[in-house]
């Protein structure tokens, strides 16, 4: 029996190993709502390609040291501006990490190395801030009522309740935690004079939004409380802006 089958598996298996990351810039989107950039700091972003990862893993709380994220997943790194950003998720064709909240708006690159063999270092556009909601998966944004029930058609919020809006790309904090950091405590956003809240098209006169920040505990996501005026209406349309910087339309919020 010939062996020459036997070589060419190996020395395709071989090949196939060391293939290396790819992607492109265009495969690069926000976590949240897989929306093309510009992105922001301590945005969670999500890449899109093939060979990105040899396993599939999402962060475990083991991973976590000293109240940080790690760098690095089964041997998967993402270098920003050549510098390794905390991870969130490693699978074959997608990984989830955290843009450090330490970048500044402009060009970034962003480079996956995988076990020591490195993708392309492609390019990305940051900004200050740029928010996003996140959909409950019925066309709501996701939000809760002050004890934390999730705002739904079957339970809407009120008219002159206060509630959570959940976000990511609120940009800086003050105090701004280090790469990878998990925030303990509340920290309102730096650009809180240019947030605007919308519903239904009209701006909350800004004594109505009582915080705008980090959550405690969670990594890359934001809040905004907010007290819903008296008139207000029906599940309104929900929008988030930081300066010129705005989320897509289409969200509502689940309100009787």
């Amino acid at each position: 029996m010939s062996r020459a089958p036997l070589v060419l598996v190996v020395l395709l298996a071989g090949a196939a190993w060391a293939q290396a990351p790819a992607y492109t810039t265009d495969g690069i989107v926000n976590s949240s709502n897989y929306a093309p950039g510009p992105f922001a700091p301590n945005s969670v972003l999500s890449i899109f390609g093939s060979n990105l990862s040899w396993y599939t893993y999402a962060l475990e709380a083991g991973d976590i040291a000293a109240n940080v994220l790690p760098i690095e997943l089964q041997g998967v790194e993402v270098y920003v501006d050549d510098w390794p950003s905390p991870m969130l998720y490693v699978s074959a064709t997608q990984i989830n990490f955290i843009v450090p909240g330490n970048e500044i708006a402009g060009d970034i690159t962003v480079r996956v190395v995988r076990e020591g063999v490195s993708g392309p270092e492609v390019t990305v556009t940051l900004a200050d801030a740029a928010p996003a909601l996140f959909d409950v998966g019925t066309g709501y944004a996701i939000a809760t009522h002050a004890d934390g029930t999730l705002l739904t058609d079957a339970s809407p919020a009120q008219p002159g309740e206060t509630v959570v809006v959940y976000a990511t790309g609120l940009g800086a904090t003050e105090p701004n935690p280090s790469p990878g950091e998990i925030p303990q405590t509340a920290a309102p956003i730096q650009l809180l004079t240019s947030l605007t809240v919308t519903l239904d098209g009209t701006a909350l006169p800004s004594f109505r939004i009582k915080y705008a920040g980090a959550t405690p505990d969670s990594v890359g996501l934001y809040q905004i409380n907010i007290e819903l005026p008296p008139d207000v209406g029906t599940d309104p349309g929900i929008q988030v802006a930081v300066g010129a910087q705005s989320c897509p339309a289409g969200l509502q919020l689940a309100v009787q």
